[in-house]
């Protein structure tokens, strides 16, 4: 049997498989990354999750709780790999502002009075992921083709972006598989390679234990 590694975009996963269960951290990982492999006769050689972390400033209880289940991942022998959540520069910030200022074309008697204004409803600072992407192609490159690691890529996330590495992988005789829930599934990535799609039904056999998901909970 060929074996796999699982790669997974970690914020990305989080942020489209919310409308279908309200709470991710319900779903067991290990029990998800073994029914994709089973489902397409792959012997499971590893899990990786990559994810952007807030800062403790952002909210501790939020901080805590994101730790919290990173370290249960770590415990189930999943590799977590993490950077910072980076915040948007103030330049950047102010030059957005200006922008949609300009681009409302008030009368030169509005326009002061918007610009005064609107320091609380345009143009805020916000947190965004930054290498994250990057880093897992970089990952899947090198654990595929150049450390040989396994047979088979396979990517959990509906980005597009990532497209380059998996046709650069497949190209030098790897497998790739593309899995993911129908939200925010790219189109590209499902035309482009061999997918499987994630459906509630599926998921929803992947759920931990009742009893464990509510011990994680009072932590």
């Amino acid at each position: 049997m060929k074996t796999a590694t699982i790669f997974i975009d970690g914020n990305n996963w989080y942020h489209n498989v919310k409308p279908i269960i309200s709470s991710p951290s319900q779903i067991d990982i290990n029990k998800l990354a073994n029914f994709i492999c089973s489902a397409n006769n792959y012997e499971l050689k590893e899990v990786r999750w990559y994810v952007s972390v807030p800062d403790i400033r952002d909210g501790d209880i939020t901080y805590y709780k994101h730790l919290s289940f990173l370290d249960g991942l770590k415990k189930q022998g999943i590799k977590v790999i993490t950077r910072k959540l980076q915040t948007t520069p103030t330049k950047e910030v102010l030059n957005q502002k200006k922008e949609i200022v300009e681009a409302l074309e008030l009368c030169p008697a509005c326009k002061p009075l918007v610009k005064e204004n609107c320091e609380n409803c345009i143009g805020r600072s916000k947190k965004r992921e930054k290498g994250i992407d990057v880093w897992i192609a970089i990952d899947m490159i090198r654990k595929t083709l150049i450390e040989k690691e396994c047979d088979c890529c396979i990517l959990i996330s509906g980005d597009a972006d990532f497209i380059p590495a998996l046709e650069l992988i497949e190209k030098n005789n790897k497998e790739v598989l593309s899995a993911f829930v129908p939200i925010g599934y790219a189109y590209d990535l499902r035309k482009n390679f061999k997918f499987y799609s994630l459906g509630k039904p599926k998921i929803m056999q992947c759920l931990k234990e009742f009893s464990e998901f509510k011990k994680e909970e009072r932590h």
